[in-house]
């Protein structure tokens, strides 16, 4: 469903991606990791045509209209409602707006129709913005840092919905710093330091494959001895 190849990007003279590759499947939670600045968003800009890289090649198997996005810039419209803000997409994308409803309460919103944005808090507008990203079932769904802003609880709720989705058809493409996050939702994950994949494999391989002998796989202990870097 997704591939790059040898991708390399530059903003002037800094490197920020060297050599990038890697595969995702139909079906599957892929796991991109790393810490702020690593160059997680830039890979997900590229892969949805909103940045071009220096060198490589990229492909994807969905449209435009066949893929959702959520980034950390919301973009959402904050003297609307979360219906109206939603109502507005339903249009764009062709869909039925008894969906509307449907995505509100997928991400627990559904009692906050007629709430204007502008009243949501961050974590709030972060769920709205991912129900905007589900509103279309998309083939393949980009999430940028999903959970970053939300509380334990309502993380764990916005799992349980990313992993119904890829239970229903779904291909996603994670970013976290999170690396619990990982743990819990992927089938496979790329270690992403200083603009390079350093590993990639499923969780439990990475942390076989550097002895990680504990009871639930330790993608922070491992990205450390990798990189020196500490991760969430």
């Amino acid at each position: 469903m997704i591939s790059m190849t040898n991708i390399v990007k530059k903003f002037g003279d800094k490197t920020v991606l060297t050599d990038v590759n890697f595969q995702v499947a139909q079906k599957e939670i892929f796991g991109l990791l790393g810490p702020s600045g690593s160059g997680k968003t830039t890979i997900i800009n590229i892969l949805t045509y909103q940045l071009a890289p220096e060198n490589g090649n990229f492909e994807i198997d969905a449209t435009s209209k066949e893929t959702g996005l959520m980034l950390e810039e919301d973009g959402l419209y904050k003297r609307l409602s979360t219906s109206e803000n939603l109502n507005l997409f339903a249009g764009i994308y062709g869909v039925s707006k008894s969906k509307v409803t449907e995505a509100l309460n997928n991400v627990g919103l559904g009692n906050d129709l007629k709430t204007p944005v502008s009243k949501l808090s961050k974590g709030m507008r972060q769920r709205l913005a991912l129900a905007r990203a589900i509103l279309h079932s998309p083939k393949i769904l980009f999430l940028d840092e999903p959970t970053s802003a939300l509380d334990p609880s309502t993380a764990k709720g916005i799992h349980k919905l990313i992993l119904r989705l890829r239970d229903s058809g779904t291909t996603i493409f994670l970013t976290t710093h999170n690396m619990q996050e990982a743990v819990n939702l992927c089938d496979n994950v790329a270690l992403l330091h200083q603009g390079k994949i350093v590993e990639h494999g499923s969780p439990k391989e990475i942390c076989d494959k550097h002895n990680s002998y504990i009871t639930m796989p330790d993608l922070g202990a491992v990205f450390m001895k990798m990189t020196g870097v500490e991760s969430e």
